[in-house]
């Protein structure tokens, strides 16, 4: 996977976009009536949101998401284990850190700043926020973000010799 710095930001750009149009698509579809009410507007609107979202992601991925997964991940798994092993761990630590961490974006930008909630009750937006995302962000990062980033990045960037 990546191995260069430029590297490394291409491809958290790419998780960035993924993470963040997929969780939108959720939420949007969601806020407009549930999945089975899906239209296709829900994915233009989606779009829209990605627009800034993946920012917010790339952002807080870089200061702490990545580093404290990886961490995470360090403290469950050994070197001996198989690659894609290690490969879930660090999906799974990583959403476990960056799931809270969009939640909490998301219930202020949507939630606290349109005036649909306080700051007072930003700690139960939070936590419905967190319960609401966490089961998408864990299958959506593990089943579509995850493999279709490493898709696009092994396009952009093919192995020397492959």
């Amino acid at each position: 996977m990546p191995k260069t710095s430029v590297q490394r930001i291409v491809f958290g750009i790419l998780m960035s976009i993924t993470m963040a149009y997929g969780m939108e698509v959720y939420n949007v579809a969601l806020r407009e009536g549930g999945l089975s009410a899906m239209t296709d507007l829900v994915f233009w609107d989606a779009l829209k949101e990605t627009a800034y979202m993946w920012l917010f992601v790339f952002l807080f991925s870089n200061l702490w998401g990545n580093r404290l997964g990886r961490a995470l991940a360090a403290r469950i798994s050994r070197p001996e284990d198989a690659p894609f092993l290690r490969s879930v761990f660090l999906s799974c630590c990583t959403v476990l850190v960056m799931c809270p961490t969009m939640s909490l974006t998301a219930a202020v930008l949507f939630s606290v700043l349109p005036g649909a909630g306080s700051w007072g009750q930003l700690p139960a937006l939070w936590a419905g926020t967190l319960l609401k995302n966490f089961p998408m962000a864990l299958l959506w990062n593990l089943f579509a973000a995850g493999p279709l980033t490493r898709l696009i990045f092994r396009r952009l960037f093919p192995a020397e010799g492959a």
